[in-house]
Parts: structure tokens; sequence; C-alpha cells
């Protein structure tokens, strides 16, 4: 058995002051451990996504009340307060298993060797974001569900999707100079893609917020837009993206691109054609919950598969495995202060 060092009161000094350096002293995970970390945080960006639609289609967004205890008396829901409480108050408590999942990635990140700050500033950078879209979810409930500061809550998930894409692809690659893959014209189109999507997103939450769905049983104000010409506006849109991705795919097959952006386009064509006929079918049904929860799943992983398309036309050289007698030795002062 491997013994446990012993701590000085300097080390114990040093924990307390900066306990990632600390734990960095210590450990230095296996890449692909660092990989898993950063893939359990994107995991769980979509999940909360997920999650949070389940909270607003089986009408639980006011199952509690207030924020950011669950009623006036209660930081958690009582009995009496029927499903809308559990599913609302378990939604939250997501939150925190969200939140362990972007810290374990950042502890991971910062306790690779050797040291890649761009990493670990990646980690934190989910880090601020879920914390403010906790806040933003509180003034949600705080001001009845109003339909723009839930538009603006989703909005801010899929950024920390978009973060959470990047920290989980850089996992996979060295710091060095990123080198393209294709050429700017193509880089270009992809770009273009990319501002579609985004605009596919936000059309999106128009979608959300002047549809039926409000979110709760009681009356909800909602966006004095017609629902049915902003559906069709976001149809449009959709259509566009699968457009550029089909010409993406084949101008990559004309100038014989490498296997990574071909097969990334790919995979995007295909989850675009199955969200597309989620989307026909849940207009088409009158909006069944089943449905346009799955659309927001599709959602996801559409701007999952966007961001693959881009982060896949480059490359960035993978740093050399360093030598056992150039490992990165676990004493004292290597902890002495913050990074």
């Amino acid at each position: 058995m491997v013994g446990v060092p012993n701590l000085t009161r300097a080390d114990a000094v040093a924990a307390v002051r900066n306990p990632l350096a600390f734990i960095a002293a210590r450990w230095t995970p296996d890449p692909r451990t660092v990989r898993r970390a950063a893939l359990a945080a994107l995991v769980m960006s979509v999940v909360i996504v997920v999650t949070g639609g389940a909270v607003r289609l089986t009408g639980s967004g006011l199952g509690c009340p207030t924020w950011p205890k669950c009623t006036e008396d209660s930081i958690h829901n009582t009995a009496a307060m029927g499903v809308h409480g559990y599913i609302e108050f378990g939604n939250r408590m997501l939150t925190y298993v969200l939140c362990a999942a972007v810290g374990w990635a950042i502890i991971a990140a910062r306790s690779e060797k050797p040291y890649r700050r761009s990493l670990t500033r990646l980690g934190w950078t989910q880090f601020w974001v879920v914390m403010g879209n906790a806040i933003l979810g509180g003034i949600v409930v705080l001001v009845g569900l109003n339909p723009y500061t839930v538009a603006a809550h989703f909005l801010l998930s899929t950024a920390l999707i978009a973060v959470a894409t990047v920290m989980w692809q850089r996992t996979r690659e060295g710091d060095g100079e990123p080198r393209p893959l294709v050429g700017t014209s193509v880089q270009q189109l992809v770009w273009f893609m990319v501002a579609a999507s985004v605009l596919l997103i936000a059309v999106g939450t128009v979608v959300t917020g002047s549809g039926p769905h409000a979110g709760d049983s009681s009356e909800v104000e909602r966006m004095p837009l017609d629902w049915e010409t902003v559906s069709k506006l976001h149809a449009v849109l959709a259509w566009i993206v699968v457009t550029l991705t089909f010409a993406l795919w084949f101008v990559l097959r004309a100038v014989d691109a490498p296997k990574g952006p071909l097969d990334r386009t790919r995979d995007l064509f295909l989850i675009l054609l199955s969200q597309g006929v989620i989307g026909y079918v849940q207009y088409f049904t009158d909006l069944p919950e089943i449905l346009v929860g799955l659309h927001m799943f599709g959602s996801c992983l559409v701007w999952i598969g966007v961001l693959r398309v881009l982060l896949a036309l480059r490359e960035r050289p993978v740093p050399e495995i360093e030598l056992p007698d150039q490992a990165y030795a676990a004493t004292s002062s290597s902890i002495a202060g913050p990074r």
C-alpha cells in the first residue's frame, strides 16, 4: 500500500489559501480523466436544459413560488405543494450536480501536467456562467415566468453548452498555434452557418415565448407575437442551416478535405434532419409535451454539432508526453502560490 504523505503546517496553510494548487501538486490525472471530466460537465449542461424544459412543459415553473427558498417559510418543497413542487425543486437541486461536474472539470484541468491555463480558464468560465444563470433562474421565478427572462435563461444555458463543448474539444488537443485544415472560403461558409444557427436558436426562444406552453397553469404573460408566423420563420431558418450544412459537406468533398471536418458535417446533417422531423410532427400535432421536450434536447445537439464542425476546421499540436524523470515534483514549494 502507498502511504499518505505527512502534511506540514505550511502545507495546511497553503491548502487553505489555494486548494486547487494543493491538489494539483499531489495528483496528476490521466488525460482520459480530464477528457471525461470535461465531457461530464458538457452532459450536465445539456441535462439541466432538458429538465428545465420538463419543468415548463409540466406547468411546474412556479412549483416553488419564490427564490432562493422554495416558499417563504421553507427552503425546500412541501408535500402540500404536490408534484409541481417536487419537479421544480428537483430541477433546482440538479444545479448543484451541474456545479459538481463543472468543479470536477476545473480540478482535473488544473491538475493536468503540464499546466494549461487556457483549459482551466474554460472551466472557470463555465462556473461563472452557471452562477449567473442560477441568479437569472431566480429572477425568472420572482417575475412570474416573464417570457423575456425565460428566453434569456435558455440563451445563457446555450452559452454554457458552447463553453463546455470547446473545453471538451480542447482536452483532446495541444496548446500550439491552431493550424487550419481548410481554406478561407470554407471557413467563412462555416462561420455563416454558425451565425444562422445562433439566429435559429434565438428565434426558437421567441417561438417558446409566444407559444401555448407558458410554464404554469396560471395566466402567464406571453410575447405579443403571432405564434404561427414566428414558427414559420423558425422553420425557414432551420432550412437555411440544413442547406448550408449540405453545401459545406459538398464543398469539403470537392476539395478533398480531411476526414474530421467531413465526419462532423455528416453528423450535424443527420442531427438536423432528425430535429426537423420532430419539429414538423410537433407542429402538426398541436405541440404534445413529449415532442417539445425532445425538440429542446435536439436543439442542444444541433448547437453542439455546429460547434464541433467549427472546431474541426483546425488542429492544434498535442504536447509530447514527458518522461518520468521530467515529472513535476509534489513538494510544498510547488503549492506556495496560486496560478
